[in-house]
Protein backbone atom coordinates (compact mmCIF):
# COMPACT_ATOMS: atom_id res chain seq x y z
CA UNK A 1 0.00 0.00 0.00
CA UNK A 2 1.06 3.51 -0.99
CA UNK A 3 1.30 6.64 1.44
CA UNK A 4 -1.50 7.66 -1.00
CA UNK A 5 -3.68 4.63 -1.00
CA UNK A 6 -3.34 4.66 3.15
CA UNK A 7 -4.34 8.64 3.46
CA UNK A 8 -7.10 8.16 0.81
CA UNK A 9 -8.36 4.70 3.57
CA UNK A 10 -8.25 7.03 6.54
CA UNK A 11 -10.38 10.15 4.81
CA UNK A 12 -12.97 7.62 3.51
CA UNK A 13 -13.54 6.47 7.02
CA UNK A 14 -14.41 9.81 8.16
CA UNK A 15 -18.27 10.98 8.71
CA UNK A 16 -19.36 13.65 6.46
CA UNK A 17 -18.70 17.24 7.88
CA UNK A 18 -16.47 15.65 10.42
CA UNK A 19 -12.45 17.75 10.46
CA UNK A 20 -10.31 16.01 9.19
CA UNK A 21 -6.86 16.80 10.40
CA UNK A 22 -3.30 16.76 8.46
CA UNK A 23 -1.33 15.88 11.66
CA UNK A 24 -3.45 13.57 12.98
CA UNK A 25 -3.06 11.81 9.42
CA UNK A 26 0.80 12.23 9.78
CA UNK A 27 0.38 10.70 13.03
CA UNK A 28 -1.39 7.94 11.55
CA UNK A 29 0.80 7.25 8.36
CA UNK A 30 3.44 7.44 10.75
CA UNK A 31 3.23 4.93 12.80
CA UNK A 32 1.90 2.41 10.06
CA UNK A 33 4.90 3.20 8.04
CA UNK A 34 7.03 3.44 10.63
CA UNK A 35 8.62 7.14 9.42
CA UNK A 36 9.67 10.26 11.36
CA UNK A 37 6.83 13.08 11.80
CA UNK A 38 8.42 15.21 9.66
CA UNK A 39 8.64 12.28 6.35
CA UNK A 40 5.13 11.34 7.37
CA UNK A 41 4.21 14.96 7.25
CA UNK A 42 6.23 15.27 3.92
CA UNK A 43 4.14 12.05 2.77
CA UNK A 44 0.54 13.46 4.18
CA UNK A 45 1.13 16.65 2.52
CA UNK A 46 1.69 15.08 -0.90
CA UNK A 47 -0.62 12.24 -0.91
CA UNK A 48 -3.72 14.98 -0.08
CA UNK A 49 -2.60 17.46 -2.95
CA UNK A 50 -3.01 13.94 -5.30
CA UNK A 51 -6.28 13.28 -3.66
CA UNK A 52 -7.59 16.70 -4.41
CA UNK A 53 -5.93 16.99 -7.57
CA UNK A 54 -7.25 13.41 -9.02
CA UNK A 55 -10.41 13.70 -7.31
CA UNK A 56 -9.75 10.73 -5.87
CA UNK A 57 -12.59 11.15 -2.95
CA UNK A 58 -14.82 13.79 -4.77
CA UNK A 59 -16.35 14.88 -1.44
CA UNK A 60 -13.12 15.79 -0.09
CA UNK A 61 -12.95 19.33 1.05
CA UNK A 62 -10.45 22.11 2.26
CA UNK A 63 -10.88 24.18 5.13
CA UNK A 64 -7.88 26.05 6.02
CA UNK A 65 -4.19 24.56 6.49
CA UNK A 66 -4.73 21.57 7.84
CA UNK A 67 -8.34 21.36 8.37
CA UNK A 68 -10.10 18.90 5.57
CA UNK A 69 -14.04 17.67 5.28
CA UNK A 70 -15.79 15.36 3.39
CA UNK A 71 -19.18 17.22 2.33
CA UNK A 72 -22.47 15.97 1.32
CA UNK A 73 -24.86 17.23 -1.96
CA UNK A 74 -28.52 18.03 -0.21
CA UNK A 75 -31.38 19.73 -2.12
CA UNK A 76 -30.01 23.08 -0.27
CA UNK A 77 -26.15 22.77 -1.52
CA UNK A 78 -23.27 21.31 0.16
CA UNK A 79 -23.32 20.39 3.61
CA UNK A 80 -20.55 22.19 5.72
CA UNK A 81 -17.84 21.46 7.95
CA UNK A 82 -19.37 20.55 11.69
CA UNK A 83 -18.22 23.84 13.81
CA UNK A 84 -18.85 22.32 17.14
CA UNK A 85 -16.46 19.56 16.68
CA UNK A 86 -14.15 22.27 15.66
CA UNK A 87 -14.83 24.09 18.47
CA UNK A 88 -14.83 21.22 21.00
CA UNK A 89 -11.21 19.78 19.13
CA UNK A 90 -9.85 23.55 19.48
CA UNK A 91 -10.45 24.49 23.01
CA UNK A 92 -12.97 21.94 25.01
CA UNK A 93 -11.07 18.56 24.93
CA UNK A 94 -8.88 17.03 27.80
CA UNK A 95 -10.98 19.05 30.03
CA UNK A 96 -9.25 22.16 28.29
CA UNK A 97 -12.23 24.15 28.63
CA UNK A 98 -16.04 25.11 29.30
CA UNK A 99 -18.65 27.04 27.45
CA UNK A 100 -20.04 30.11 30.01
CA UNK A 101 -20.92 33.62 29.40
CA UNK A 102 -24.61 34.12 28.92
CA UNK A 103 -25.22 30.71 26.54
CA UNK A 104 -24.54 28.93 29.78
CA UNK A 105 -27.43 30.87 31.60
CA UNK A 106 -29.21 29.93 29.07
CA UNK A 107 -28.47 26.47 29.26
CA UNK A 108 -29.23 26.08 33.08
CA UNK A 109 -32.50 27.72 32.87
CA UNK A 110 -31.98 30.89 34.42
CA UNK A 111 -32.92 33.29 31.65
CA UNK A 112 -34.95 33.00 28.08
CA UNK A 113 -33.04 35.32 26.25
CA UNK A 114 -31.10 33.80 23.79
CA UNK A 115 -27.23 35.39 23.82
CA UNK A 116 -25.98 36.58 20.58
CA UNK A 117 -22.67 35.51 21.62
CA UNK A 118 -20.95 32.60 22.97
CA UNK A 119 -18.30 32.36 25.36
CA UNK A 120 -15.70 29.94 25.79
CA UNK A 121 -13.37 29.44 28.65
CA UNK A 122 -10.03 28.03 27.89
CA UNK A 123 -6.34 27.15 28.90
CA UNK A 124 -6.21 27.79 25.27
CA UNK A 125 -6.37 31.37 25.59
CA UNK A 126 -3.82 34.18 26.53
CA UNK A 127 -4.44 37.17 28.93
CA UNK A 128 -7.52 38.48 27.60
CA UNK A 129 -11.11 37.87 26.15
CA UNK A 130 -10.47 38.18 22.25
CA UNK A 131 -13.24 36.40 19.27
CA UNK A 132 -11.92 33.47 17.26
CA UNK A 133 -13.61 34.87 14.06
CA UNK A 134 -13.18 31.65 11.64
CA UNK A 135 -15.41 29.32 14.66
CA UNK A 136 -17.61 32.64 15.29
CA UNK A 137 -16.94 31.62 19.39
CA UNK A 138 -15.10 34.44 22.24
CA UNK A 139 -12.89 32.94 24.08
CA UNK A 140 -11.39 34.14 27.32
CA UNK A 141 -8.95 32.69 29.81
CA UNK A 142 -10.48 30.91 32.67
CA UNK A 143 -9.70 32.46 36.29
CA UNK A 144 -7.08 28.95 36.97
CA UNK A 145 -5.61 26.37 34.37
CA UNK A 146 -8.79 24.26 33.84
CA UNK A 147 -8.88 20.63 34.75
CA UNK A 148 -10.72 17.75 34.86
CA UNK A 149 -11.47 18.18 38.59
CA UNK A 150 -11.97 22.08 38.78
CA UNK A 151 -14.03 22.16 35.25
CA UNK A 152 -17.45 21.72 36.70
CA UNK A 153 -16.64 23.87 39.51
CA UNK A 154 -14.92 26.70 38.08
CA UNK A 155 -18.32 26.43 35.53
CA UNK A 156 -20.63 26.86 37.91
CA UNK A 157 -18.54 30.05 39.39
CA UNK A 158 -18.81 31.90 35.96
CA UNK A 159 -22.87 31.17 36.49
CA UNK A 160 -23.06 32.64 39.66
CA UNK A 161 -20.89 35.48 39.23
CA UNK A 162 -23.24 36.41 35.96
CA UNK A 163 -26.44 35.94 38.37
CA UNK A 164 -27.08 39.71 39.20
CA UNK A 165 -25.29 41.29 35.67
CA UNK A 166 -27.62 38.93 33.54
CA UNK A 167 -31.47 39.74 32.61
CA UNK A 168 -32.25 36.56 34.51
CA UNK A 169 -36.21 36.34 34.84
CA UNK A 170 -36.43 32.59 35.95
CA UNK A 171 -38.77 32.36 39.11
CA UNK A 172 -36.69 31.05 41.64
CA UNK A 173 -32.75 31.16 39.99
CA UNK A 174 -30.81 29.54 43.64
CA UNK A 175 -32.93 27.08 43.64
CA UNK A 176 -32.20 26.45 39.90
CA UNK A 177 -28.59 26.43 40.75
CA UNK A 178 -29.12 24.67 44.08
CA UNK A 179 -30.30 21.63 41.87
CA UNK A 180 -27.38 22.28 39.47
CA UNK A 181 -24.76 21.79 42.05
CA UNK A 182 -26.56 18.99 43.59
CA UNK A 183 -27.38 17.09 40.37
CA UNK A 184 -23.49 17.57 39.25
CA UNK A 185 -22.71 16.15 42.99
CA UNK A 186 -20.91 19.40 43.53
CA UNK A 187 -19.19 20.16 47.22
CA UNK A 188 -20.24 23.43 48.67
CA UNK A 189 -16.90 23.22 50.42
CA UNK A 190 -15.12 23.08 47.45
CA UNK A 191 -17.19 26.06 45.53
CA UNK A 192 -16.63 28.34 48.75
CA UNK A 193 -12.67 27.80 48.60
CA UNK A 194 -12.33 28.80 44.77
CA UNK A 195 -14.73 31.09 44.90
CA UNK A 196 -12.81 32.92 47.90
CA UNK A 197 -9.76 32.82 46.15
CA UNK A 198 -10.58 33.76 42.59
CA UNK A 199 -13.85 35.40 42.42
CA UNK A 200 -15.12 38.57 43.84
CA UNK A 201 -17.11 39.15 47.11
CA UNK A 202 -20.55 39.18 45.64
CA UNK A 203 -19.61 36.07 44.11
CA UNK A 204 -18.88 34.40 47.11
CA UNK A 205 -22.33 36.28 48.91
CA UNK A 206 -24.53 34.95 46.35
CA UNK A 207 -22.95 31.76 46.75
CA UNK A 208 -24.09 31.61 50.04
CA UNK A 209 -27.44 32.91 49.56
CA UNK A 210 -27.57 29.45 47.25
CA UNK A 211 -26.47 27.37 49.91
CA UNK A 212 -29.92 28.41 51.68
CA UNK A 213 -31.91 27.73 48.83
CA UNK A 214 -31.61 24.22 49.04
CA UNK A 215 -29.72 22.08 51.79
CA UNK A 216 -27.32 19.23 49.86
CA UNK A 217 -24.18 17.16 51.55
Amino acid sequence: MTYMDYVETQIRRYGFGIPIYTNKLAENTATEFHLSDKDASAAVSVAIKRIMDNKNVPELRFFQKGIYYRTKATPFGETGINFETLIADKYLVEDNGYETGYALLYRMGLTTQIPADRVIATNRAKDCIRKDKTLGVFIRPPKIKINAKNRHYLQTLDAIELVDKAPIDAERPYALIADHIQNNKLKYVKLLSLAGKHYNQNTVLTLARIAGARSWQ
